[in-house]
């Protein structure tokens, strides 16, 4: 079944929202421009709601080693998400901060076909999922999606072995068609179940989740799907 994490998380209420719809992580971001952004006191104060087997994930931009380090031992069960520069968050920094990663892969729109995605996975080996992102003004959060029919999943399936995290633009409406197509182990939304930036909507996270879950359903029903026990 594809997990669902919900991104940029601010108030008490929609972490509620996001836990009783049933999501499988949450995600806090760490990057001080954002309007989704939160201190690390406020995000360890968030994650306190969490139940068991609810993941919190904290998302870092170009961020000091020191500075991740303090927010782990604040958050001891977080997941990073590093969403930065390549230059900067390099495979060798990703290592170093002794955590599980997942690596945003944010990807050009108009130009998709020229980004190398099992190159990408191959220089991030260590990570524990690569997410993909559009590529857009603010390292991510800008409810734009790439050209998903830019790639050969298929043949992506096969040629890189890390999980793959869809995420940019998705919404309840095309939440769908991306997990059809994509067949991603995760789906990763933020805009696309917000009324307004940093403030989420519980019908909306609700709607994403259903969505989720019927496009799960239909591919599980599809004839070609072969089955594993």
């Amino acid at each position: 079944m594809t997990k669902i994490k919900i991104c940029g998380l601010t108030r008490e209420q929609d972490v509620d929202a996001a836990v009783l719809a049933g999501v499988d992580a949450i995600g806090f971001v760490m990057y001080a421009p954002s309007p989704r952004a939160v201190s690390i006191e406020r995000a360890a104060m968030l994650a306190k709601r969490l139940p068991p087997f609810v993941t919190p994930v904290l998302l870092f931009v170009n961020e000091l080693q020191a500075n991740i380090h303090k927010a782990c031992e604040a958050i001891p069960t977080t997941l990073l998400q590093l969403h930065g520069d390549d230059d900067i968050e390099t495979p060798e920094f990703c290592v170093s901060l002794k955590r599980p990663f997942m690596k945003a892969a944010r990807i050009p729109v108009g130009e998709e076909t020229s980004f190398d995605l099992v190159k990408y996975a191959e220089r991030y080996k260590d990570a524990s999922a690569i997410l993909l992102d559009t590529l857009v003004t603010g390292y991510g959060g800008g409810g734009k999606t790439f050209n998903w029919n830019s790639f050969n999943w298929s043949q992506l399936s096969t040629n890189v072995s890390l999980p793959l995290v869809l995420s940019g633009g998705l919404t309840p409406a095309n939440a769908r068609e991306g997990i059809a197509l994509v067949k991603p182990w995760a789906v990763d939304v933020s805009s696309g179940v917000e009324s307004a930036r940093g403030i989420k909507d519980s019908q909306k996270i609700a709607d994403f989740v259903a969505a989720v879950k019927q496009a799960d359903y239909q591919e599980s029903r599809s004839p070609s799907k072969s089955v594993a026990f």
